[in-house]
């Protein structure tokens, strides 16, 4: 009884690891490779498979998902024989799972260092300062040569990208050095065209100033000229309207003795103003006698009337 437990038991155990060496599950975007006796027999994909127990087992295990693998640095040499230090990432993806067990024994480690290769002979055709702006050459380059090189390991190179080109310390300090330059350059140029700028500035304002300044002045001119002029034409008007009063006065009754009292009182009157501006004046012999005054001023009047009604026929030839 015994025994037969014991062989029972060992049976059970058997039949387990049978059953888990038969049965495999392959996760999404991976690919299995089974070999039979030793040899291929298939490429399981992603799902429930059942082996051969004992007869079949899985030898490679690959993911199907893009990789990102990391280049070392590494020094090469520019075309004006300047050595840098360079490093990437490779990004890469597996087609073929079949190809890429048997094709090669790393593909990972061949593509890397074929990767290396390829950028020692690109950095050495492109000078130090071309490394700089042609990323994009170097990458691009590198992909067409390892995507080449590794379609028989069934492997598809998606990509490449250069992380850090690093000079030499000398070199890098000759650079900051020139770039220091650079900056002082453009600082100085800015500061001249603003400079210029200013003056120009300055030079337009005062320019528009004066403009404003001599038209203001023009204007102002004007309006005292106008001004002027409007005052002698209401001065005349006033003159002529008061001459014409008093030559209306002169017409009516008593008319005549208004007009020699108001010359008397006009002689009399600047007479007084004249003794009273000058130091030294000529005193008429007949001060008193105000009638004989009045009568020089009637006569010196009829003579300006019939001066101007002589004036107002024909001229003389």
């Amino acid at each position: 009884m015994g025994i037969s437990s014991i062989i029972l038991t060992g049976l059970i155990i058997f039949i387990v690891v049978a059953f888990l060496k038969a049965v495999r599950v392959v996760p999404q975007k991976s690919a299995f490779i089974v070999e039979r006796l030793g040899k291929y027999a298939s490429t399981l994909e992603a799902g429930f498979h059942i082996l051969i127990p004992f007869i079949d087992r899985v030898s490679y295990k690959h993911t199907l998902k893009e990789q990102a693998v990391d280049v070392p640095p590494q020094t090469c040499i520019t075309n004006d024989n300047i050595p840098v230090e360079v490093d990437g990432i490779l990004y890469l993806q597996v087609i073929d799972p079949k190809n890429a067990s048997y094709g090669i024994s790393n593909y990972e480690f061949a593509s890397v260092q074929l990767s290396q290769t390829t950028m020692r002979s690109v950095i050495g055709r492109l000078p130090l300062d071309k490394t700089f702006e042609e990323r994009e050459t170097i990458n691009s380059s590198i992909v067409s040569a390892v995507d080449k090189a590794s379609e028989p390991w069934g492997v598809k190179v998606m990509r490449y990208e250069v992380k850090n080109i690093v000079p030499p310390q000398t070199i890098r300090e000759a650079m900051e050095k020139q770039m220091r330059a650079e900056r002082e350059k453009r600082a100085l140029i800015l500061e001249s065209e603003g400079d210029r700028q200013s003056k120009i500035n300055r030079s337009e304002g005062d320019k528009q100033e004066f403009i404003l300044r001599s038209e203001g002045e023009k204007q102002r001119r004007i309006n005292e000229a106008e001004g002027r002029a409007k005052e002698i034409t209401l001065v005349a008007e006033a003159t002529a309207t008061g001459i014409a009063e008093i030559a209306k006065a002169i017409g009516l009754n008593n008319g005549p003795q208004a007009v020699n009292l108001r010359v008397a009182e006009l002689y009399l009157q600047q007479f007084g103003n004249l003794a009273k501006t000058n130091n030294t004046m000529i005193v008429p012999s007949n001060l008193t006698d105000i009638s004989t005054m009045i009568s020089t001023a009637l006569t010196v009047m009829k003579g300006t009337e019939q001066g101007g009604t002589a004036g107002s026929g024909k001229p003389i030839a």
